[in-house]
């Protein structure tokens, strides 16, 4: 849920209900107790705003510095994506004939 607002907000300024939207399965609850930890961390930057609803999150340096990681993460991730599923099929072959 997390990386999900700090997606979002990497992406430029978010509204609470776009928020909400985008960040699949989360409630109300759930995302604004997650939106006080990671302010409190430093990673989103909260706007208020005098209209409805009336806070704005835009991620900070720090939250972009994070992005940019879990971007080169999931690059990594997807590039090797054949060679982690044939490791695991493998895996899986040897393990689970083993053990029957």
């Amino acid at each position: 849920m997390a990386i999900g607002i700090l997606v979002a907000t990497a992406r430029g300024p978010v509204r609470s209900p776009e928020l909400e939207r985008e960040v699949e399965g989360i409630s109300r609850r759930m995302l604004t107790l997650t939106l006080r930890n990671l302010e409190r961390d430093g990673l989103p930057h909260r706007k208020a705003h005098p209209t409805v609803p009336p806070r704005e999150y835009t991620a900070t340096t720090m939250a972009l510095e994070l992005y940019e990681s879990l971007v080169a993460l999931t690059d990594r991730a997807e590039r090797h994506r054949m060679a982690i599923s044939a490791a695991r099929e493998a895996y899986d072959r040897e393990h689970v004939a083993g053990d029957e």
